[in-house]
């Protein structure tokens, strides 16, 4: 869970107690391998905000995918192929204005008849499978271990001390933001009855001049609000409440001993059942919003007047309700990438991810019946700031080093400042088990109800590049998932620099080897390289 905006608790707590054209164009045109471009020395302006990962690094000095460049250079108005893309996450709000016309119909199936008309074995599955049914909260899966209470389990000693630690440092989170919301709400009071009014603004507070001791703290805790992008102290209030709602979640539901999360009936452990849940796709609740965001960076309409643009616009959207508040189940996710293989889409996307595994045998096997039948997997890398080829992350594509499929791709996450902070600071990486990275850091796209917000993590670069994969895959259909993938990889941009890692700044490491193609994602260079392969074939 990231901190409100880019105040740390620690640093605020600070504060508090101290008191103060065609194909002939596109076969012409190069390859470019940037590692010169300027910095970006002024802040992002709002439009730069929302679609900053659709930006060019050279014209923009923005570490984007340069996906509008190549829709007004390349695509144009050329015509390609539908591109079905299962998003197995939460639930989607495939009513959102954004992205109703995108949703995958599964025309084989009549709605709410309860018969299987297509014979797939999922009754009423219009627009995808809930595997969760009408379950949401769940734990993570170290709790489950611990609980399950097999101490020959391999994994048992490693959960028990991850658990303690985790369970003391979430604890102590609480306490923190429960002081820092009550001294936030103590400033905003004074403030309001220092000047009359609870509606005051940036410029109202910096001219209050005070002997007062209360009021004059009151003054520096609000003028660090309003120094981290925060408008209001409404505004902080609001993040600040978030972030203990995230807090007490973990606290209450994913790290909660007792919590009866699984509604289905279905045991996780048995794989001879497979057709539990039930058709409806939808978030149980508006808080369950991951998946609608998700689903709106690849696919949101473009150019269409409302809030976001998705990176491709030739594709329908599968749902496939695989992921809980909590951690997912590996019967889940293994039954949920063959349901998305059996019914016809070409790219699947997986924002989830954990580092304990006991059935993670099954997910391989799905990820390999995928590759068997030409779809690419797309997979967040994890947001840990841990080197993923020493630390567990799971799903994988590899046993012992051994990769079983040429058509699962691993994405880690950037940040919208090209320089050495470009690599966003909760971002895994690996030399040999991250492939890419893409924008994910403050990536604005859609949320349930129609609306839209701004959030952060791998599970945002992952759909950044599910949606350049469905790009290339419209318009050149020619071409196999492990060439798309291949494509990806070799048409980024390599960035010869010094980058951050993990936030820390005394980690410092060449951006090359946090990778293994030591690149970013280019969406311009990535057609250009598919449009050349695709007529040499």
């Amino acid at each position: 869970m990231k901190s409100f905006k880019s105040i740390t608790a620690s640093a605020l707590l600070t504060i508090l107690i101290s008191g103060c054209g065609g194909t002939a164009d596109i076969l012409s045109t190069p390859v470019e391998n940037i590692d010169t471009s300027p910095l970006k020395v002024s802040e992002l302006t709002e439009a730069e905000k929302h679609n900053w990962g659709h930006l060019d690094l050279v014209k923009d000095t923005i570490p984007g995918m340069s996906v509008d460049k190549a829709y007004a250079e390349l695509i144009k108005k050329k015509k390609g192929e539908k591109v079905l893309v299962a998003v197995l996450d939460s639930g989607i709000d495939i009513d959102h204005e954004d992205l109703k016309n995108v949703i995958w119909t599964n025309k084989g199936e009549i709605p709410n008849n309860g018969i299987d008309d297509d014979k797939n074995g999922y009754v009423d599955d219009v627009h995808g499978w809930n595997f969760l049914g009408a379950g949401y909260d769940e734990q993570l899966e170290l709790v489950r271990i611990l609980v399950k209470g097999d101490t020959s389990n391999p994994d048992y000693a490693r959960a028990k001390a991850e658990y303690e630690e985790e369970y003391e440092k979430w604890l102590g989170r609480k306490t923190q933001y429960d002081q820092i919301y009550e001294q936030v709400k103590n400033a905003d009071e004074a403030i309001a009855n220092h000047l009359g009014k609870k509606d005051y603004s940036k410029e109202e507070v910096n001219a209050i001049k005070t002997e007062d001791e209360v009021l004059g703290r009151s003054v520096q805790i609000a003028q660090y609000m309003f120094s981290n992008d925060l408008d209001s102290m409404q505004d902080a209030l609001k993040e600040i409440s978030n972030s203990l709602e995230s807090i007490n979640n973990r606290l209450n539901s994913n790290l909660n001993k007792d919590l009866k999360g699984r509604v289905t009936g279905d045991d996780p452990d048995d794989m001879s059942t497979k057709y539990y849940g039930d058709g409806n796709v939808k978030p149980v609740k508006k808080s369950e919003s991951h998946g609608t965001h998700v689903a709106g960076i690849i696919a949101a309409e473009r150019n269409n007047g409302l809030g976001a643009n998705g990176v491709a616009n030739n594709v329908e959207i599968m749902s496939v309700r695989t992921v809980p508040n909590g951690d997912e189940y590996d019967k889940d996710v293994a039954l949920a990438i063959r349901y998305a293989v059996d019914n016809g889409a070409k790219i699947i996307n997986g924002s989830f991810g954990k580092s304990y595994s006991p059935h993670s045998d099954w997910v391989r096997e799905a990820i390999t019946y995928a590759a068997e039948k030409d779809v690419l997997f797309v997979h967040a890398a994890g947001n840990d700031s841990a080197n993923i080829d020493i630390e567990p992350n799971f799903p994988d594509d590899n046993i012992d080093g051994e990769e079983i499929s040429d058509t699962y791709i691993r994405v880690g996450a950037l940040a919208p400042k090209y320089g050495s902070n470009m690599v966003a600071s909760f971002s895994n990486y690996g030399k040999q088990n991250v492939d890419v990275f893409a924008p994910g850091a403050s990536v604005y796209s859609t949320t349930p109800e129609s609306e839209y917000d701004t959030k952060g993590g791998t599970s945002m670069a992952a759909p950044a590049v599910a949606g350049v994969a469905a790009l290339i895959r419209s318009y050149y259909p020619n071409l196999t998932a492990a060439q798309v993938k291949q494509i990806i990889m070799d048409s980024g941009l390599a960035i010869k620099r010094q980058v951050i890692v993990g936030g820390d700044s005394e980690d410092v490491r060449p951006f090359a080897d946090l990778s293994k193609s030591s690149k970013m994602v280019n969406a311009y260079n990535a057609l250009i390289m598919a449009a050349k392969l695709s007529a040499a074939k």
